[in-house]
């Protein structure tokens, strides 16, 4: 009985500390949002938290090592690896797939509220702190390495191609705009903003369109088969 009752106050111990860890990321994140990572002090997070330094201590190694955990976090609320892969296996055509994604991330940006990760990550682009290192390798790697994949499939080219490359920036940048645009350019500037579908469409057209244009280029660009040498003449007799 002993044991039974120990194992029971483990298990709620830890389900206490991951609700602890969940509240403080939480916090945090709504507060480097507001503030960015410079401004947003441990006080602060603390007194907002209802929490002190030393459970931050705990849950995270410090400021430092919370803010990192916020980054990851922000990323994953933009889009997480888990639905870009779901999103690339929905269809066996490569392009099915690249609009389903493209459409995910336009209705992502066309929310009348985005989640806080949206500016962490905004924040974090404009004024990059010292653990941006540690979001590339762990969040955005993945991401643009399958990314990658998809847009290679498309174009005939392997993923780590120049041209690949550089149409996975020209691919998802619009997309990136769209979320952290102001929501009054939707409202007030460009209303056929708002038709997301329509949107989806046109943007597929670009995209297909450069990246048919990325594939004629690359296959004009390869060498030409190497002329067989001719067959050596017998001897002479």
């Amino acid at each position: 009985m002993a044991t039974s009752s120990s194992s029971t106050s483990a298990r709620t111990q830890r389900t206490d500390g991951n609700t602890t860890r969940l509240h403080i990321l939480e916090t945090a994140g709504q507060l480097f949002a507001e503030r960015g990572f410079a401004d947003a002090t441990s006080k602060e997070i603390c007194t907002r938290a209802g929490t002190n330094m030393a459970a931050i201590n705990y849950h995270f190694n410090g400021r430092d090592g919370l803010y990192e955990a916020v980054l990851i976090e922000a990323h994953r609320q933009v889009v997480s690896i888990d639905e870009l892969a779901s999103l690339a296996s929905a269809s066996s055509d490569p392009r099915l797939k690249l609009r389903a994604l493209l459409t995910h991330l336009i209705e992502m940006g066309s929310q009348p509220k985005a989640p806080w990760g949206f500016r962490v990550v905004l924040r974090e682009a404009l004024s990059p702190s010292p653990a941006l290192p540690m979001m590339i390798k762990r969040a955005v790697l993945p991401k643009a390495k399958l990314l990658r994949g998809l847009l290679g499939a498309i174009v005939g080219l392997p993923d780590d191609h120049p041209a690949v490359q550089r149409a996975l920036l020209f691919t998802v940048l619009p997309c990136i705009v769209m979320m952290v645009a102001p929501k009054d350019l939707s409202s007030k500037v460009l209303p056929a903003l708002k038709d997301t579908q329509a949107l989806a469409d046109d943007l597929m057209r670009y995209v297909l369109a450069g990246l048919d244009a990325v594939a004629k280029e690359a296959k004009a660009a390869e060498p030409a088969e190497s002329v067989a040498a001719p067959a050596k003449a017998g001897k002479r007799r």
